[in-house]
């Protein structure tokens, strides 16, 4: 009995509710612990904002180096980086304000998610499987078959990205000391998530 195997796209769009942000502080000294003491003081005043609802720090990671002037040591690095979660996406341009107030070295974001993408998925299956047998049935209509039963139906891999993503990238903020940017100006609103499934089908052709 003839088969006709066909793939399946399906693509839906979801609004973001989730967002990282990357930021990074470095500070210098003549030692390592001298280094250390000016990065802890520069960070110290930052980590109520961590304290935010909706806010949660998943990774921090401490690096400290020697740096060098040729074959000569000239001094010392340290470096801490963070990236922070934002649940409560509505809070985003006040905390990304109390981030770029704290001066730091490097932050890109924000990188947007969704929370939970289970319902999302679940519907671009369905498209996937519909969008299988839409082409599957035109090529049983190019036969002049009929199309069959679905004989067997493998799962491709689900994924997930933005249609568009806004990133800043601030070394220093130069405005008034100890006062917040205008961040909501840059219009950093939640994007639209495309969540894709892809399947392949095989469908029986009846004469």
């Amino acid at each position: 009995m003839a088969e006709v195997v066909t793939k399946g796209v399906g693509k839906v769009e979801r609004t973001a509710d989730r967002a990282e942000v990357n930021v990074s502080f470095e500070t210098t000294g003549s030692t390592r612990n001298e280094a250390v003491d000016v990065l802890t003081a520069r960070v110290a005043a930052l980590e109520p904002a961590f304290q935010r609802p909706g806010v949660e720090v998943r990774s921090r990671q401490l690096a400290v180096h020697d740096n060098w002037d040729g074959k000569r040591r000239s001094g010392s690095r340290a470096a801490q980086n963070y990236v922070v979660r934002i649940d409560d996406v509505a809070g985003l341009d006040d905390l990304l304000g109390a981030l770029v107030t704290a001066e730091p070295t490097w932050l890109n974001g924000p990188t947007w998610q969704l929370k939970d993408d289970a319902e999302a998925v679940h519907e671009a299956q369905r498209e996937a499987v519909q969008d299988a047998r839409r082409r599957a049935q035109g090529y049983a209509e190019a036969l002049g078959a009929r199309l069959g039963p679905l004989q067997r139906l493998t799962d491709g891999d689900a994924e997930a990205w933005t249609t568009e993503s806004h990133r800043m990238m601030a070394a220093g903020y130069g405005g008034a000391p100890g006062v917040p940017p205008q961040v909501d100006q840059l219009n950093l609103e939640a994007q639209q998530i495309v969540v894709t499934v892809r399947c392949t089908a095989s469908w029986t052709l009846l004469d």
